[in-house]
């Protein structure tokens, strides 16, 4: 996403209070995240409004985040926050949280194989805890270590929630004709 140093310089000049600093954040993070909450919706239009109100949270809450360098993890939960409220209003159904972890390696050949392209195509056939590892791990290019902050587990749980994913996601392709 472009160097770091960058990036907590332009989160430190909006605690400032510069206008035109909020502007450039919002230029460097808003596509990955829109993308992730479209990949999580599905829905062009509900991801529009979850960005928009994902901002709105980035903006109040921008002030108070004490680590400027953290702010890809910190965004991302602010909008995974959006998109899980947004999830539970339309389904009204308590979140199951009951699955086993594994630890497993993940295969790093998967991870070549597996072109955003082909990501894209296949979430849609993900259960919702394998879509989201994938979004933020392949589309967002999250470290592991922030992938697990944003969904609040473990790393060996992303791990294993990666690589469980990506085992799907291939036999999802496969299914729909891509090559395996």
């Amino acid at each position: 996403m472009g160097d770091d140093g960058h990036g907590r310089l332009l989160v430190v000049r909006c605690q400032l209070g510069e206008r035109e600093a909020f502007h450039e954040l919002v230029h460097l993070w808003h596509d990955p995240l829109w993308r992730y909450v479209k990949g999580m919706v599905g829905s062009p239009d509900t991801a529009d409004d979850l960005a928009q109100e994902t901002w709105v949270a980035v903006m109040r809450g921008l002030p108070r985040l004490r680590q400027p360098e953290r702010f890809a993890p910190w965004l991302f939960t602010i909008a995974r926050r959006a998109v899980t409220d947004h999830l539970r209003r339309t389904y009204r159904t308590p979140p199951t949280t009951t699955e086993v972890e594994t630890e497993t390696e993940v295969d790093d050949r998967d991870a070549a194989v597996l072109t955003a392209l082909e990501i894209q195509a296949g979430l849609g056939g993900l259960p919702p805890l394998e879509r989201e590892v994938l979004l933020l791990f392949h589309l967002q290019d999250l470290p592991l270590a922030a992938c697990a902050e944003v969904l609040g587990v473990p790393p060996g749980t992303v791990k294993s929630r990666l690589h469980r994913a990506r085992r799907m996601l291939r036999d999802v392709l496969v299914e729909r004709g891509y090559e395996a």
